[in-house]
């Protein structure tokens, strides 16, 4: 009975949507990743001026009630999309000066952030009123692992963490994370150790998460201030080790930056204590996504050969990790932490590498890459020629002759024959009688 109020809520809440949505000119809706278990749709609030479009800007998702009993999550992402909805107005003034930061923000969030929003992964728990699925699996150790052979075969998995995994295999995210109970505190990777033990155990880009999970922290009411954790962020492994976890598994085989966020000490407050909840986290929940845009290199990569994108990969000196361009587009979004300078380079299989330095100092960096093929025009004439079946020595000296230190004089004799024909048609045309006129059909000529 309470997960038929929670759906009838929910449903209620996207017919709420669709209407402020078109009122406000832009678009926000439900879509299904998957079923759970027993059926149940995982349905997500898609937010964007393009909802439904493959577009350049970088895309984040958050993920609620992973654990059937920690519910808060689910509340808060449902609040976050009512409160994006009314905060997105064409016309600032209407609020004036004490509601244009909320605004501005709203407005940046929605036009420059694909943001997608999975309220509950796991609504089989949650009617349940237990921490795992339907079939009393924890789906936050159901993803395989990096340490260890779990969950290897994809078909043995849960259909809730299937779901997870071909969703980001259709959308590239750049950043994401997943709400969680128990505790206060922005956990991010890795989650694991190698030998198991609890220990500090960062992964490449250890910066970039520090900076991520003190976003969320300082953004809070009072996270930052916790006397467990320095500053409210955690390293996973350093508070207790776990495997098989989400977090992990976006950041290796999705090109994900992936948060673990503790949101409240009490697993299920009563309902009286959520408005308090979300005051507390409403900032922290809209300073992580704005954080994509508000920092980091962004841009996209092309062929200088017809200008067409090129699915490319983006990495930066002395960080092993890298983030691939889209297909389609050929757009990347590099997550980085503010600082004097990065090295960063672009490479593409058949196209020679580019590398740049670009500083995060002052906010985020916007740099497209021109690739140039391996093999260059005048290269590729000459191995076109070789490549034929022609074993004619005198065809391949010729060619050779046309493209060496000869070049200059061929190209003379081609001038002086231009020439030479031009004063001939000229010529030719002179003798002919101004009162006569050419009969016969008018003719396409081909040059």
């Amino acid at each position: 009975m309470g997960h038929q109020r929670i759906w009838t809520k929910m449903q209620q809440h996207f017919q709420d949507i669709q209407f402020v949505s078109l009122f406000e000119g832009f678009l926000e809706w439900a879509i299904s990743i998957g079923n759970s278990v027993n059926g149940f749709p995982l349905l997500v609030i898609e937010i964007s001026d393009k909802p439904g479009e493959e577009e350049t800007k970088p895309a984040f998702k958050y993920i609620g009630n992973v654990h059937g009993d920690e519910p808060v999550g689910r509340e808060l992402l449902i609040n976050l999309a009512n409160w994006l909805c009314d905060n997105y107005l064409k016309d600032p003034l209407v609020f004036f000066f004490l509601y244009l930061h909320r605004y501005n923000l709203a407005k940046l969030i929605v036009e420059n952030v694909h943001l997608h929003l999975l309220p509950s992964m796991n609504p089989d728990g949650f009617s349940l009123r237990k921490r795992g699925n339907a079939n009393n699996i924890d789906l936050n150790r159901d993803f395989p692992d990096q340490f260890f052979s779990l969950n290897d075969d994809e078909d043995s998995r849960q259909p809730e963490t299937r779901a997870i995994m071909n969703w980001l295999r259709d959308i590239r995210f750049t950043a994401s994370a997943t709400l969680h109970g128990g505790a206060l505190v922005a956990n991010y990777p890795w989650d694991g150790s190698e030998d198991k033990r609890t220990k500090y155990y960062g992964c490449p880009d250890d910066d970039a998460f520090r900076f991520m999970a003190s976003i969320y922290s300082h953004s809070h009411y009072n996270m930052s201030s916790s006397k467990e954790f320095l500053s409210g962020i955690t390293n996973g492994a350093a508070w207790y080790p776990l495997y098989g976890g989400m977090q992990d598994w976006n950041y290796i085989h999705a090109g994900c930056f992936e948060l673990t966020l503790e949101i409240s000490d009490n697993k299920w407050p009563n309902s009286t204590e959520l408005p308090i909840l979300w005051k507390y986290n409403k900032m922290s929940l809209l300073n992580l996504v704005a954080s994509l845009v508000k920092t980091g290199v962004h841009g996209r990569i092309y062929s200088s050969v017809d200008g067409k994108p090129l699915p490319g990969s983006i990495t930066v000196s002395g960080i092993n990790y890298t983030v691939t361009a889209g297909k389609t587009l050929g757009d990347y979004h590099r997550f980085l932490a503010p600082r004097d300078k990065y090295e960063v380079v672009a490479t593409m299989i058949g196209y020679k590498s580019k590398n740049t330095t670009i500083w995060l100092d002052d906010g985020p960096v916007t740099l497209d890459f021109v690739l140039d093929p391996e093999v260059s025009i005048k290269e590729s004439v000459v191995q076109n020629v070789y490549d034929c079946d022609c074993n004619s020595k005198s065809t391949q000296e010729f060619v050779q002759f046309l493209w060496g230190a000869h070049l200059e004089v061929f190209f003379i004799l081609i001038v002086i024959l231009g020439f030479l024909l031009f004063l001939f048609q000229r010529r030719a045309k002179i003798k002919v009688p101004t009162s006569r006129q050419l009969s016969g059909s008018k003719k396409t000529v081909e040059v």
